[in-house]
């Protein structure tokens, strides 16, 4: 499958699998196989000082990690259930208008252990980093810690 292939999977995998993703109005704005961009308007996740509500910044993070193991494991044709572990946030500044969470894959070797380990024990645990920008700053930063459960075929 293409990039943008997997972008549209990943859009009508979020509004069927996980419906508050429509309620929110997230949308899959780039993945490249190594990349994940998520956006969400401000309208649906306001809180009551004009910015983005906590709760969503923090969930559109967390989507986006689920996001990127869960277009990595459908190229890599392995199914498998993908939850998260443990997480941490850092608020350092409002977000005032529509935002986008980024996710990246970490350096290849942790990367290459995490599917060994996936297809040698059934299971495995990925760390993934994502933020959310205002401008040039960090103005969210996200660590996750997902488990993941293979299926048997």
């Amino acid at each position: 499958m293409d990039s943008e292939t997997l972008r549209r999977y990943l859009e009508k995998t979020f509004r069927t699998k996980i419906p508050i993703t429509l309620a929110m109005g997230i949308r899959v704005l780039h993945y490249d196989g190594t990349n994940l961009v998520l956006g969400a308007p401000l309208g649906p996740n306001v809180n009551d000082k004009g910015t983005a509500f906590g709760g969503s910044l923090f969930s559109l993070l967390v989507l986006a990690g689920w996001g990127l193991i869960h277009l990595k494991l459908k190229e890599e044709e392995i199914p498998g259930d993908i939850m998260i572990h443990e997480s941490s946030i850092s608020y350092a500044l409002p977000v005032p208008d529509h935002w986008e969470a980024h996710c990246q894959f970490p350096e290849a070797p942790g990367y290459a252990h995490f599917l060994e380990q996936l297809r040698a024990k059934g299971r495995a645990r990925l760390a993934l980093e994502a933020q959310i920008m205002v401008g040039s700053q960090v103005a969210v930063s996200f660590r996750g810690s997902y488990a993941i459960v293979g299926k048997q075929f």
